[in-house]
């Protein structure tokens, strides 16, 4: 396989969180929802940036992590969390031994957010806190922000909508509130991420799209000294439920 096919999408995420401004935006808007955060439960945790900001470092905290390639990010971390080496509907973790069970922008919110949610009420002693894409954009390939529509050809209902038709009217959460930040990925080479990015789209070496979205990427990046910066403009919003 060519190293410009050889990108872990998950690390790819999980490295442009650590240079955007994901965790200072949106971390000060939870502790102000939820002032006592407590033991943590960190669902679907990935690389454990929002987690590791939240937690309250006189107590252990728990990670849902199913991936290998994020596991090895959390065990890294100078506090790490207990993992569980799982995803969230086989992990074996007890029912109401976590102050605050925490879940950001992972599948379940979308695909199955009623099952979701009973399943974190029954971990959280206090409070649940989901953390839901609230812009109009695609949620799956990484970048894909940066694309026009028909090429990533995604669905850019706006995450929040999604989950919110998903509830029933006794399943709302008690709070919702928004914030905005940017999401900062800094690549070292951008003939990579093109080309990686054109074989996630389905196209063949042969389609004249790959050179338009190589000069796309590169009209949007701004030269930095580690390689390329691509900026996206986001909206997150943080929904709370109290179990009290």
């Amino acid at each position: 396989m060519s190293p410009k096919n050889t990108l872990d999408p998950l690390e790819l995420y999980a490295s442009a969180i650590d240079t955007s401004d994901y965790v200072p935006s949106i971390a000060p808007l939870v502790r102000r929802m939820v002032p006592a955060v407590g033991e943590l439960l960190d669902v679907g945790a990935g690389g454990g940036q929002l987690g590791a900001a939240l937690r309250d470092p006189a107590l252990p905290w728990t990670a849902i992590e199913p991936s290998p390639t994020m596991r090895r990010r959390l065990a890294r971390l100078d506090n790490p969390p207990r993992i569980v080496e799982a995803g969230w509907a086989e992990a074996d973790v007890a029912a109401g031994m976590h102050d605050t069970v925490l879940a950001a922008t992972m599948p379940a919110l979308f695909d199955q957010p009623e099952a979701f949610l009973a399943r974190c009420r029954t971990w959280a002693r206090n409070a649940v806190v989901w953390v839901v894409p609230a812009h109009a954009g695609p949620k799956g390939l990484c970048f894909a922000g940066c694309l026009p529509s028909e090429w990533h050809r995604e669905d850019e209902t706006p995450g929040i909508d999604i989950v919110m038709r998903g509830l029933s009217s006794a399943s709302r959460p008690q709070e919702a509130a928004f914030v905005d930040w940017t999401f900062t990925g800094i690549v070292s080479d951008l003939d990579q991420l093109a080309h990686w990015m054109a074989g996630r789209l389905g196209w063949s070496d042969a389609d004249e799209r790959r050179a338009h979205l190589h000069a796309h990427l590169a009209g949007n990046a701004k030269r930095i000294d580690q390689g390329f910066r691509l900026d996206i403009l986001r909206r997150t919003a943080v929904l709370v439920w109290g179990n009290k």
